[in-house]
């Protein structure tokens, strides 16, 4: 008999704490179902307080009604210091960041201004913060810990302009550098990290439209694919 865990073993999340940023949205929520289903205590970070206590309440899983929400907004250094440390205060202690909150921004290469485009390379920095912030918490009680950080087929692949054309906002140079940043840094923190046994892990979508997309945008992408068809939330 080998001398091994199972796969319920494996994914058994009893016991653990589980931060994730933009759980109340479309890839997030389902994450945040994901995480209270196989055991773990999530705390819900959103910028809007009733927002976060909404989705907490709503999670499941064995620790259903016991699930916490805090304010973080990852663009904000302060609320980041702030809101994480809350999480630790009621929660105990966070075993797992998952850095998925994202603030958008519509404007292609043609439109954008230094400012936006520096606002929006700012996700990454937010990352990075909560990230330290997780690795610092987790090294001071010599514990292990997971952070996984949303990244995009966009940061290590090209766009495809003639998708986006005239059906709506392009998708935009900034997410690119972006998404790509977040790749790299991920690699990085990995290979710092990991005599600490903090693992740092990316997973990039491709695409996962929500419901209001363009159709006609759809469309166009499900011929990218070699599945022929769009992501669905719960497959992350």
């Amino acid at each position: 008999m080998k001398n091994e865990p199972s796969i319920q073993q494996l994914f058994d999340l009893t016991g653990r704490v589980a931060l994730i940023t933009g759980a109340s949205g479309y890839l997030g929520s389902s994450m945040a179902d994901a995480l209270a289903e196989a055991g773990a205590r999530v705390v819900i970070a959103s910028r809007d307080a009733a927002t976060g206590k909404n989705a907490a309440t709503a999670l499941g899983g064995a620790e259903a009604g016991r699930h916490l929400s805090v304010v973080i907004d990852h663009m904000d250094e302060r609320s980041i210091n702030h809101g994480f440390d809350e999480a630790v205060r009621l929660a105990d202690k966070i075993d797992i960041l998952i850095c998925n909150g994202h603030e958008v921004l519509g404007a292609d290469w043609r439109t954008v201004t230094g400012e936006q485009f520096n606002r929006h390379l700012q996700n990454a920095t937010g990352y990075f913060l909560l990230a330290r912030k997780l690795y610092d918490h987790a090294t001071s009680q010599s514990r292990t810990a997971s952070v996984i950080m949303l990244g995009s087929m966009y940061g290590v692949v090209g766009s495809y302009p003639e998708v986006y054309e005239g059906v709506g906002p392009a998708n935009p140079v900034a997410y690119q550098a972006l998404k790509g940043g977040i790749v790299q840094m991920v690699r990085h923190l990995a290979v710092y990290w990991a005599k600490d046994d903090i693992r740092v892990n990316c997973l990039s979508p491709g695409p996962f439209p929500s419901p209001a997309a363009s159709t006609q945008m759809v469309e166009r992408l499900k011929t990218r694919s070699p599945m022929g068809r769009m992501g669905k939330p719960h497959e992350l």
